[in-house]
């Protein structure tokens, strides 16, 4: 039977080793663990992708993670970012919103933007014959995101490597001891910096004239700068932190896979997307998300019912949902663009952007610029690993992150 299983698979997956564990980036994975549990504390862990959407698109749940309970707390907040709205007030920014993400806005506004962009960043690789990718991708990412947001009256340049020393940081806590009181003040300091030579720029020519991006459609909803700039740094990690890791990912894996890597380069762009979106179902950025539920909410999994109270935090482990054999069918964990899904309307990512109301809106963008720019890279003929990533844990996003990444020439 395992025979004739490998057999099927080999003829729909021309590419070698698509058959072993191709992933590179899970922390601690826990695959054989039940695909729903509550564990002694009191959360509730869901494993398997039909509950994981079921919650997703639940009307009974709120935001739990990316610091929900923290940034809810911050006064004189009248406009909660968008992240953390539930109901009908996120339904209404996001309509308001989608234009920005919309890909023919990405397409006819963006395209041309990140070309001008990897251009300079191929010249700078042929320049110093290497560099590491971590670092471009961060820049490309950034330079992006800030087009969208409407972050381009920067006082000083340098807003990559302010972001990135602020998302360095660690996570905010009200556990004060003399470590955590540091950390904050230079947590503080560092959006001190992004606010006063970054957000408040941008504000100020969004009054004068406005655009078609993020800031302006919030100065003319009157939003308080201190709101803006808790919207522009909720868009910087999404945008920028996660799209970057993703771009290192998923050249790691070309740069080690020549045939899919030739696959890549001779596909049309619909089946590169398919390949880029492969490998991040394989290797999504952002690991867990988690909500918190607002009634009781019933699930049922092979013939059982389970009851989650309200109130209860629920913990949605994305490489599970990702792997589920029910969903992806067999050797989950490899990487095989032309594998069938089994459901409707799956997204060949899985849940790598979410889903439900809260699906990331910039996922068409992170797909897009990270095309453009492999695309680029993969024409140099002589491209190689030197120094493959250092893989560490981001424990705000619990995702990934991919440093000393050195490529040459």
């Amino acid at each position: 039977m395992q025979a004739q299983q490998n057999a099927d698979t080999t003829a729909v997956c021309p590419f070698p080793h698509h058959l072993l564990n191709q992933q590179k980036t899970a922390k601690e994975p826990d695959y054989g663990a039940p695909a729903i549990e509550r564990d002694a504390e009191g959360t509730w862990h869901i494993r398997n992708f039909e509950g994981m959407r079921s919650i997703l698109r639940s009307g009974d749940t709120r935001q739990a993670g990316f610091n929900a309970d923290l940034i809810t707390r911050i006064p004189n907040m009248t406009n909660t970012p968008i992240l953390y709205l539930e109901g009908q007030a996120h339904h209404q920014q996001r309509r308001q919103t989608a234009r920005f993400f919309a890909p023919k806005v990405v397409s006819d506004k963006y395209y041309q933007v990140m070309e001008k962009l990897v251009d300079e960043i191929i010249a700078e690789l042929q320049q110093k014959r290497s560099a590491d990718l971590s670092q471009l991708s961060m820049k490309l990412a950034v330079r992006v995101a800030a087009e969208v947001v409407g972050l381009t009256n920067s006082r000083l340049p340098g807003m990559a490597k302010r972001l990135e020393a602020f998302f360095g940081s660690e996570p905010l806590t009200f556990n004060w001891t003399p470590r955590v009181l540091l950390s904050f003040l230079r947590n503080q300091t560092r959006m001190a910096a992004f606010y006063y030579l970054d957000v408040q720029p941008a504000i100020k020519a969004r009054k004068r004239k406005a655009q078609e991006d993020v800031i302006s459609h919030l100065v003319a909803q009157n939003y308080s700068q201190v709101e803006i700039l808790t919207e522009c740094v909720t868009y910087a990690a999404a945008g920028m932190a996660t799209t970057r890791e993703f771009i290192s990912v998923a050249t790691w894996h070309l740069l080690e896979q020549p045939a899919l890597r030739q696959r890549y380069m001779e596909a049309s762009e619909k089946e590169r997307h398919a390949i880029l979106e492969e490998i991040l179902r394989v290797e999504p950025v952002v690991g867990h998300l988690f909500r918190r539920a607002t009634a009781e909410i019933t699930l049922e999994h092979e013939g059982t019912s389970y009851t989650i109270p309200q109130d209860a935090l629920i913990d949605l482990h994305i490489y599970n949902a990702n792997t589920d054999e029910a969903m992806v069918g067999d050797h989950p964990l490899a990487i095989c663009p032309v594998r069938e899904l089994h459901g409707e309307r799956l997204s060949p990512a899985m849940m790598s952007f979410g889903d439900g109301g809260h699906r990331c809106p910039g996922s068409y963008i992170a797909i897009q610029e990270t095309d453009v720019l492999l695309q680029r890279l993969f024409s140099l003929d002589t491209l190689h690993i030197v120094h493959a990533p250092n893989v560490s844990w981001h424990a705000m996003i619990k995702g990934y992150e991919l440093r000393q990444f050195t490529i040459a020439l």
